[in-house]
């Protein structure tokens, strides 16, 4: 049977002002690459940003991990780069951080989350994507979605979710190989949340449904790998959601994004902020943040993508809005202080390394008085 496969590939090619967003004439060439060489590579594909990330969904039936679909996307990231130096952007091309395409995008910079299924009669998914933040972003969502009947109602409604779900969930600090547990809720629910508090360590990889076996959700989750003096695999997050029948409801998967909950990220990937639902092709501006994620939901049939619908563009996000901006602000107040910046370990700027080295040698032990 013929199957279906949805890929995201995501990547920081170039932006307008610093962190803000990508140029028009950035855009419109990825997505001019895109339509003249993906002919006969791909089924459909869609092009969007999230602040200053270009992100391309593809719809495709070579599988996960196809050197045609990665190959294209690269090129098109390349085409994108060289029109953002041409217009002097800022970080052009600064997510490719090898010099050539080896055969698959994954430990290369740009994100990538990927899913391969038989299409059901009617297949809708939702497509997120998250900029200044990193993949552990999604863990709370994750759990509640997929776990919890105060948000998924559907957990004690719907028999077909009765079985419920299993997480794989990842090491991202083991670097030697991907480190991987498979995890049943709810009987492993308290495990997986032990794991899952800590975001910047245990993320979540990918949920499959126990009552088919099918794959439900997948995120963009990788080991830390260090490439060209830099760790990769941590930042922008993507997720692809299936959503009706054996998996969430639309409005149950985007039910947990109303919290706004507090995420690593935020200026210079090195600071806690809250994350904020945000529209199709939204900036980013507050102090390189807040976080923000978007939601387009789509329906798959034949391999062909229907429109987005445009999941947070409804007035009860306007109000969630302004409940993150609230909370942006108040932690912003603490300024390096405290929670309001990520522990000595995860940040990602290494001056302060630097800083610590020097500062080491000055300190010394005080004599006791006697």
């Amino acid at each position: 049977m013929n199957k279906t496969t949805l890929s995201i590939i995501k990547a920081d090619i170039g932006s307008l002002g610093g962190h803000i967003k990508p140029s028009t004439p950035l855009f419109k060439k990825v997505e001019e690459f895109i339509e003249k060489e993906g002919k006969g590579i791909v089924s459909d594909y869609f092009v969007s940003h999230t602040g200053d990330d270009m992100a391309i969904l593809f719809s495709h039936k070579h599988g996960i991990g196809s050197e045609e679909v990665h190959k294209l996307a690269w090129d098109a990231f390349l085409a994108g780069t060289e029109v953002a130096k041409s217009q002097g952007l800022y970080g052009a091309g600064q997510d490719l951080l090898k010099d050539s395409f080896s055969g698959n995008i994954r430990g290369m910079g740009p994100a990538v989350a990927e899913m391969e299924f038989v299409e059901r009669p009617n297949e809708p998914f939702l497509f997120f994507a998250a900029d200044k933040t990193d993949p552990g972003a999604y863990n709370l969502p994750l759990y509640l979605m997929f776990a919890d009947p105060m948000y998924n109602s559907g957990l004690i409604l719907s028999p077909n979710m009765a079985k419920g779900f299993k997480f794989v969930i990842m090491d991202v600090n083991h670097t030697e190989g991907d480190r991987i547990i498979e995890l049943n809720a709810p009987e492993e629910l308290y495990d997986i949340a032990a794991l899952l508090r800590d975001n910047e360590r245990f993320v979540v990889e990918s949920v499959w449904s126990r009552e088919t076996g099918e794959i439900a959700a997948v995120v963009s989750t990788t080991r830390l790998h260090n490439i060209a003096g830099k760790y990769t695999g941590k930042d922008d997050p993507v997720m692809l959601v299936r959503v009706q029948g054996p998996f969430p409801a639309t409005g149950e998967a985007l039910a947990p994004f109303n919290i706004g909950h507090y995420v690593a990220g935020f200026m210079r990937g090195s600071h806690t902020g809250p994350l904020m639902p945000v529209k199709m092709n939204s900036s980013v501006s507050y102090f390189d943040g807040p976080p923000v994620v978007c939601a387009l939901g789509f329906c798959v049939h034949n391999g062909k993508l229907t429109e987005p619908a445009d999941a947070f563009d409804h007035p009860y996000w306007d109000y969630i809005r302004a409940k993150v901006s609230r909370k942006a602000t108040e932690i912003r107040e603490q300024g390096f202080s405290g929670a309001a910046m990520l522990p000595y370990s995860e940040l990602e700027y290494g001056g302060i390394v630097q800083k610590m080295q020097k500062l080491g040698p000055k300190f010394y032990i005080r004599e006791k008085a006697e």
